[in-house]
């Protein structure tokens, strides 16, 4: 405990009961930081603050105008910025010819333009504070390194925020600055709950693990403290909090329809 004492963050994409970015938020909250949580929905975000002692702010990451509202609030409310987190994601499950211009104009908004918003907001504010620094933190996906089927947008508009997260290391390091991306991979979440939910579906991932388990939503939050804390010495990287999925890969489109049809045979059996 106290590995972020003094220290206050952001996080974004914490509207939603129990999702990552709320895991997140009490994680930091545990190691002393003073948190801020924002998203698109008040009443979750505002339980959550309650809870954990904090502040709470409205932003759609969409939106160039709220993100830049959200960096000011929070150095109204806390101060300072010493890390800032984007949790935000859209899981987009279709196959590469089925995606519409409205879908792709959708995710590019949220998680590659709005990644953008949302680094050039908090840059700006950690260079312009005495000290200036900090640490940005945005979620990527392990998808981007062990690709799978049916996720072309969702991967690609990925990658792309990983480039991103190193133009700002590379960039403004001279400020003090650290900026990772951090790489779950199938997490039991409320966004994942159905799919958790579908037989065999789950033992289709498993023996990609090394480590012998999928990663949770704390695994990740255990990374972000890390990279937000002063023990931390790493920047421009992609963290894979996921038991060694890259070595193996993910699971292939076949490999998913005959784990989950086992399942079902054995159901009906």
């Amino acid at each position: 405990m106290g590995k972020l004492e003094g220290k206050t963050a952001v996080i974004l994409g914490a509207a939603s009961p129990d999702n990552m970015g709320q895991v997140m938020a009490r994680a930091f909250a545990t190691e002393g930081a003073r948190v801020l949580v924002a998203g698109r929905k008040e009443a979750p975000l505002q339980a959550l603050a309650s809870e954990i002692g904090g502040e709470y702010a409205l932003c759609d990451i969409t939106s160039r105008s709220e993100v830049r509202a959200l960096a000011d609030a929070a150095v109204a409310k806390l101060g300072r910025v010493d890390a800032a987190v984007n949790c935000t994601g859209w899981g987009l499950l279709k196959s590469f010819t089925e995606i519409t211009e409205e879908e792709l104009n959708g995710i590019v908004a949220l998680q590659f333009t709005g990644v953008h918003h949302f680094l050039q907001a908090f840059i700006e504010k950690m260079v312009a504070q005495t000290p200036s620094g900090g640490s940005l933190i945005s979620l990527s996906s392990a998808t981007t390194k062990a690709v799978i089927g049916n996720h072309a947008a969702y991967i690609g508009t990925k990658t792309g925020s990983e480039g991103l997260i190193r133009c700002v290391a590379n960039d403004y390091g001279q400020y003090g600055i650290k900026a990772n991306s951090i790489s779950p991979a199938f997490t039991e979440s409320p966004m994942t709950h159905q799919s958790f939910a579908v037989p065999g579906l789950v033992d289709a991932f498993l023996p990609r693990y090394p480590l012998g388990r999928l990663n949770t939503s704390q695994d990740v939050a255990n990374a972000a403290v890390w990279l937000c804390s002063d023990d931390c010495f790493v920047t421009g990287e992609n963290i894979q909090p996921n038991g060694g999925l890259t070595l193996r890969g993910n699971p292939q489109s076949g490999d998913i329809e005959r784990s989950v049809g086992a399942a079902m045979a054995a159901r009906g059996s």
